[in-house]
């Protein structure tokens, strides 16, 4: 299986996701190439390269021929996808369990996991942390997914356009180091408990699991104060624990 290692710096498509993240562009602000190279002081093609990816994560949307813009979705839409994710991916969990492959799918989950404990035992740069991170993360859970057949897999693809759902995004607020390697340590932890859970072979514990995940995630939003538009939001990720005041952004860690 491919290891995922951090990378030696934080890449065109990590630092305009962060942006997105914080509000710092806005629902519906068009991108200009040329302004994001300069804001960002690199060149016009890793910014090139980074819109498509956005876009294919959910963040952006096409304008015109090559353009894009911010996308806005709700708080209630992204909870709606975080949830209806969790559940699936419960479901295929349970059924992989019932079915008798709970030990072969954790086993195919472990090299995950100790590539997640190795990350974030490291001095790397909390930028290179979270994309690698980021891809465990999606690794992760679509093994899950992927175990459950091609009807579950659709349904969770359809879920991981809307921003704030996806597994493979990683992005914070304005917080220390500390605090995030604390919260990529907490989404781990729940990790390892879902594969404990797979070997273990108790099929209703992995499914609620998966569901306490996303709602670990749910209540890792925003921070007072954080407000772009009431009840909309520019996109996020995913992680910890605290309830949003009402119509605050969403914000978090990746689950």
């Amino acid at each position: 299986m491919e290891r995922v290692e951090p990378g030696p710096e934080p890449s065109a498509l990590i630092r305009l996701r962060e942006l997105i993240l914080r509000g710092a562009l806005q629902p519906g602000q068009r991108l200009l190439e040329l302004e994001l190279a300069e804001r960002l002081n690199l060149s016009r093609t890793p910014i090139r390269q980074a819109l498509p990816a956005l876009a294919l994560e959910g963040l952006l949307v096409r304008v015109g021929q090559r353009g894009y813009a911010v996308r806005s979705f709700t708080v209630a839409e992204s909870l709606a996808a975080l949830h209806l994710r969790a559940v699936i991916e419960g479901h295929a969990a349970r059924l992989a369990v019932m079915e008798g492959r709970g030990r072969q799918l954790a086993a195919d989950l472990q090299p995950l996991l100790d590539d997640g404990d190795a990350m974030l035992a490291t001095d790397g740069t909390v930028e290179a942390i979270e994309d690698a991170y980021g891809r465990m993360n999606a690794r992760f859970h679509a093994l899950v997914v992927d175990s459950g057949g091609d009807l579950l897999q659709s349904l969770v693809a359809r879920c991981n356009v809307v921003p704030f759902a996806s597994p493979g995004v990683v992005a914070f607020e304005q917080r220390s180091a500390h605090e995030v390697v604390d919260e990529l340590r907490y989404a781990h932890r729940q990790h390892h408990a879902i594969v404990d859970a797979l070997r273990s072979g108790d099929p209703l514990r992995v499914e609620m699991l998966f569901r306490e995940h996303a709602t670990a995630q749910e209540n890792s939003m925003g921070r007072p104060g954080m407000l772009p538009a009431p009840d909309v939001m520019p996109a996020a990720v995913a992680g910890r624990r605290r309830r949003p005041k009402n119509g605050a952004a969403l914000r978090s860690v990746a689950s």
